[in-house]
């Protein structure tokens, strides 16, 4: 740990310029984010006052493939991003986590007691509070209060993970302050995931925590998802000249839990028809031999589901397997194809609730009126509202970032790089 000042006269000395290159992986986001760090600092002594402080940072994240195919236990291709939500963090001797996120008021934790409490559902203090439960349960207590100030530039409700963000870096936090960072990344995400799950009371699969702590771009596999497998991916996507765009179509998540929870419970119907559990339990071919009936169990909508998952999570492997083997076509060939089989029959492009909102169809029409032979696109994360995602070569990505800014606003279309890290202390 260092005293506050002496960071602030280190970060604006340009001390840790290096490091914040590493992190955010472009030479012309350092100023932005040297000053980022700067008032952070400032903030943190604002609301806590002058002492020693570390700061780490957790990434958000952008599933690259394998749309709805982790709760069923299938295999993913995600990738941490370079934006971020940072952590200024001292210790206190009141037994206490306090937290203030950028925005928000201060969120007290009591250590002497981290049960659930169902006030908390649904919120940040039921988050915090679940990731400290989970940590200790495995081990690794929070040895003495501390409190933090949070920013984070991750888009909320725009498919990047601000929230499996927000639960990696105080997992992150914890193993910094007290553990010697010994506690693994995979760890942290299966404490994330059960904070989120039991704690904050949201059905979610492992895929947005396990790309945010783990960092990088990373094919998971969650046969088991108690010991899901990591396997890192080598590809550089400047090296064939395409970047990587989000395009936030400014669509509302806030009464789409339904929406959510109906793809997991359907896909899980089909898979109960076997006597199964999740889908990745039922052998292909037996499905399909079976869908007549099945049809007549569960309704059209879930069998159409379960061909995605089957056809999908092939496809995450497929595509993991070209970007190792240089084939960046047939990689781009196969996001396509994600991207039209989560429309057709996984069907999480829009709600039928609400089908005069269709921001997210609206985004990938006009990108591939205009994209042609430039780049490929497809809906990204959860889908239904939020954001889609393109790969875009690098002398079109201006004209596509004006003709979506133009449908969505100024600063909607993000350029953004992967980023190497998960969660880590950085200073």
């Amino acid at each position: 740990m260092k005293e506050g000042k002496v960071f602030l006269e280190e970060l604006k000395k340009g001390a840790y310029d290096e490091r914040l290159r590493a992190i955010y992986v472009d030479e012309t986001l350092v100023p932005e984010q040297r000053a980022r760090y700067e008032r952070a600092v400032e903030k943190y002594e604002e609301l806590f006052g002058p002492g020693e402080i570390e700061i780490y940072s957790a990434p958000g994240r952008s599933e690259v493939g394998g749309n709805h195919t982790d709760h069923q236990h299938g295999m993913v291709l995600a990738t941490s991003v370079n934006l971020d939500a940072i952590a200024i963090v001292g210790l206190n001797e009141d037994n206490c986590i306090r937290i203030v996120s950028e925005g928000y008021d201060m969120i007290t934790v009591e250590l002497s007691d981290l049960s659930k409490k169902e006030e908390e559902e649904g919120t940040s203090a039921g988050l915090i509070r679940g990731v400290a439960a989970g940590l200790l349960e495995q081990g690794f207590p929070v040895k003495q209060g501390f409190h933090a100030y949070v920013t984070s530039n991750v888009l909320i409700g725009a498919g990047l993970s601000s929230s499996a963000a927000f639960e990696v870096i105080v997992g992150t936090v914890i193993s910094g302050l007290f553990h010697e960072m010994k506690i693994s990344p995979v760890e942290i995400a299966k404490v994330a995931q059960f904070a989120e799950n039991v704690y904050f009371g949201k059905p979610c699969g492992l895929m947005d925590q396990m790309a945010c702590s783990v960092g990088g771009l990373i094919h998971i596999d969650f046969a088991d998802p108690k010991a899901p497998v990591v396997n890192r991916v080598s590809v550089d996507f400047d090296s064939y000249h395409y970047s990587l765009c989000i395009v936030d179509t400014k669509g509302s998540h806030s009464d789409l839990t339904e929406d959510y929870a109906q793809i997991p419970g359907e896909m899980k119907a089909v898979a109960a028809y076997f006597g199964k559990s999740v889908l990745r339990e039922v052998d292909r071919q037996e499905f399909f031999a079976n869908i007549a009936k099945i049809r007549q169990k569960t309704g059209d909508r879930a069998v159409l589901r379960a061909i995605h998952f089957y056809a999908e999570n092939e496809r995450a492997l497929a595509e993991a397997e070209a970007l190792s083997g240089g084939q960046f076509d047939e990689f781009l060939r196969l996001v396509k194809e994600s991207g039209n089989s989560s429309f057709q029959f996984l069907q999480n492009v829009y709600t039928s609730r609400h089908v005069e909102e269709q921001g997210v169809s609206i985004g990938l029409a006009v990108s591939e009126s205009i994209l042609g032979d430039h780049g490929v696109c497809r809906v990204h994360g959860g889908g239904f509202a939020g954001t889609i995602q393109a790969f875009v070569k690098n002398d079109f990505v201006g004209e596509y970032r004006r003709v979506l800014d133009s449908v969505f606003g100024a600063g909607s279309c993000h350029v953004l790089k992967v980023r190497p890290y998960g969660g880590i202390r950085v200073l």
